[in-house]
């Protein structure tokens, strides 16, 4: 029981690295909305903040503990999901290990092997090239879809208060429904929905 105890708080400590650095990933992707150009303008001032020697260390290691932590804890909650909160929390964390281990190895693939800039095109060139987006459309959707959704359980487990006459329950509800519009909207900005896009010959890996 102490074992499982101690990774909890080591999964929701390195949790809170990580989302902080998506926090600042999608604040980022919100500018494709209005074009690439902007979405590279406002990476090049966040970039300063999460890519250099020490962010990218705690990050790195932040998801290896959280693959590591929730390996553990999923096989120890294996049969304890009741509620449809803790399956979400379990199914949406298999999916988030998956997630982080293929878009990690594709950003070190992409920026020491390939030599390119991981930016806005770098995204975008799976999502609109074909057949590579009928794996990438779904890919990221559900990989931004199980990040809300296993934020939506864990503020359902953890928070014991009502906000505004709303319960636990619904404000994980709200999260959830957030999540889609979110999920919606950059799917959106890194197609050609709001502008037209032209990938640079570089990019286009998958023509």
């Amino acid at each position: 029981m102490r074992l499982k105890t101690i990774l909890t708080k080591i999964h929701f400590i390195s949790g809170i690295v990580l989302t902080a650095f998506i926090g600042l990933h999608f604040f980022n992707h919100f500018f494709s909305i209005i074009g690439p150009e902007k979405h590279i303008e406002i990476m090049k001032l966040l970039r300063p903040i999460y890519r250099n020697t020490i962010s990218e260390s705690l990050l790195f290691l932040a998801v290896l503990l959280q693959l590591c932590t929730g390996s553990k804890l999923r096989k120890a909650n294996q049969n304890t999901q009741s509620t449809p909160f803790e399956l979400i929390q379990h199914w949406s964390g298999i999916y988030l290990a998956y997630f982080l281990l293929i878009h990690v190895a594709a950003v070190l693939i992409g920026r020491y092997f390939l030599k390119l800039d991981t930016n806005f095109y770098f995204g975008a060139a799976g999502l609109n090239s074909f057949p590579a987006n009928l794996f990438f459309i779904p890919y990221y959707c559900l990989g931004i879809l199980s990040f809300f959704a296993h934020l939506a359980a864990i503020h359902n487990k953890k928070m014991k208060v009502h906000l505004v006459g709303l319960s636990p329950a619904h404000q994980a509800k709200i999260i959830l429904f957030f999540g889609m519009v979110v999920t919606l909207l950059l799917l959106c900005g890194f197609t050609n929905q709001f502008n037209g896009l032209d990938l640079p010959d570089a990019y286009a890996i998958f023509n």
